[in-house]
């Protein structure tokens, strides 16, 4: 019922699913009926999402958001078969933008699997309201987009910290760590969605989860030497 629910993983589902475009109509900013302004939210997805399109070789107008009431029928026909006409000319997605299938979905797939990274970095500015269209293309900058994705960070659980406790095991919202009763946890880094969940639930006296920027990731403990002994059940 309101554009606020449009989330970054339904836009990206469209173009995986083979749609050569995306339309959002909403309210008109600063006249939203839930008085949540959920269209600011909308209108700074689409923004972001334009972006991180670019970033990854899709035609940014693909995807397109306009603003208008209920009673505004004739604008909302103008401006959907405005939109069809500029996507036809643009073509099928990847094929034009010289993407084959399998790479596409392997790009748009790896981006889904970010989203929740992708938000907990850009929250502020997610949160902004813009009301000057000439602001709205520099809410985020291409630099910044490459940032994100260049500093993108990886969590690791150092085993010798490592006790056992399952509680990022417990939380992680993807169940990407391996865990067990005394068995040094372990992510599973294919899994991992970089939310960084483990590493803020970890508790402080143990500090076991390390986050790792602009390095390679140190391989898993082996299976044999993941089992805790205990000081009082050593023999």
């Amino acid at each position: 019922m309101c554009t606020g629910r449009v989330d970054l993983a339904f836009i990206l589902r469209s173009f995986q699913n083979r749609m050569d475009g995306v339309y959002i109509a909403g309210c008109r900013l600063d006249e939203c009926k839930y008085i949540t302004n959920g269209n600011y939210h909308a209108l700074n997805m689409v923004l972001l999402g334009k972006k991180i399109m670019e970033h990854i070789g899709l035609n940014p107008e693909r995807l397109r958001i306009e603003f208008m009431s209920s009673a505004e029928g004739s604008r909302f026909a103008e401006t959907v078969n405005d939109f069809i006409k500029k996507v036809r000319a643009i073509g099928p997605i990847g094929k034009s933008e010289g993407l084959d299938e399998n790479e596409l979905k392997s790009k748009l797939n790896e981006i889904r699997k970010l989203i929740p990274y992708i938000k907990i970095v850009t929250r502020d500015k997610l949160s902004s309201r813009l009301k000057d269209p000439e602001e709205w293309n520099k809410l985020f900058g291409r630099e910044e987009i490459e940032t994100l994705f260049r500093e993108l960070p990886s969590y690791y659980i150092d085993p010798e910290k490592c006790q056992a406790c399952m509680t990022c095991a417990k939380r992680c919202p993807v169940d990407a760590i391996l865990s067990g009763k005394n068995l040094i946890h372990i992510i599973d880094q294919e899994k991992c969605i970089k939310c960084g969940t483990c590493f803020e639930v970890c508790p402080t006296k143990f500090g076991a989860v390390t986050k790792i920027s602009g390095e390679p990731v140190p391989p898993p403990i082996p299976e044999e030497k993941r089992t805790i002994v205990r000081k009082g059940k050593e023999k």
